[in-house]
């Protein structure tokens, strides 16, 4: 069998570079997404994908990922990966521009993303093979939070993307996925939240036993993915044991009650 291509975005650093090691350590012929050039063609000198400079908020550069992978030839699966939050300030008080990117990134992009990719996704559907959109939402998604107002109405409005997106597909031979993890520790995602500030961005982690970490999240895409085709994952939500909602974490050594 000749080797499946996926596309990963927001493949520079945390989840999307994990999934895109994963993935090419699977036998994946993989493309990586990302703004970063730099880091882009270090994640392609370590593991030999392919990588594609492109802000996915812009739709030229979107269209130019298309006509770069149309040239690739067929993609069997999409990640959608790219995404952040800015700022944790209350709805009243909180930034519209912060909003307006967490919405263009969150949403927005992603559907710029899979309307620009379903034509070669379902190019590469032959002799009864499949096809797969999954993307990587939060469970900011699907439960509300103090200070999360932006995160949390972008990331419940790429969950009824999601939805819908199931719902018009149903017929065809693709898949889409939903996975929605809660804390995960990477080395950007707090620090963009809170501007830079690694002291606050390192308080999110401080004292909580084995938060998630980027590579637990790749393994559950790439398990949803590399399952039979007739096995679909809709929704996938992960949770370090330690955290039991958004606001609720515990912090110091998880110990069975007396």
């Amino acid at each position: 069998m000749s080797s499946r291509r996926v596309v990963v975005t927001g493949a520079s650093s945390g989840i999307g570079a994990a999934t895109a090691r994963l993935f090419r350590s699977h036998g994946w012929d993989v493309v990586g997404v990302a703004r970063r050039t730099d880091r882009l063609e270090e994640l392609a000198a370590e593991t030999g994908i392919d990588v594609f400079t492109a802000d996915l908020t812009n739709q030229a550069q979107v269209d130019g990922l298309r006509d770069y992978l149309a040239g690739l030839g067929p993609i069997h699966a999409l990640v959608n990966n790219a995404g952040g939050a800015f700022g944790l300030a209350s709805v009243e008080d909180s930034d519209a521009d912060d909003w307006q990117r967490m919405y263009d990134v969150n949403v927005i992009a992603v559907k710029r993303v899979t309307t620009a990719l379903l034509p070669l996704l379902r190019a590469g559907i032959v002799d009864g093979g499949s096809a797969d959109i999954l993307t990587v939402t939060s469970i900011a998604g699907h439960v509300a939070y103090e200070g999360g107002g932006g995160y949390n109405a972008a990331k419940f409005a790429a969950h009824a993307l999601v939805a819908v997106l199931r719902l018009e597909l149903a017929g065809e031979p693709i898949r889409v996925l939903e996975v929605a993890p809660g804390m995960v520790r990477t080395d950007e995602f707090s620090l963009v939240r809170f501007g830079g500030d690694k002291a606050r961005a390192d308080a999110v982690y401080e004292n909580v036993p084995n938060p998630l970490y980027a590579e637990d999240i790749a393994e559950a895409i790439v398990h949803a993915i590399e399952l039979p085709p007739y096995v679909n994952l809709d929704l996938v939500t992960i949770k370090p044991v330690a955290q039991a909602a958004p606001w609720k974490v515990i912090r110091g050594e998880l110990t069975p009650k007396a």
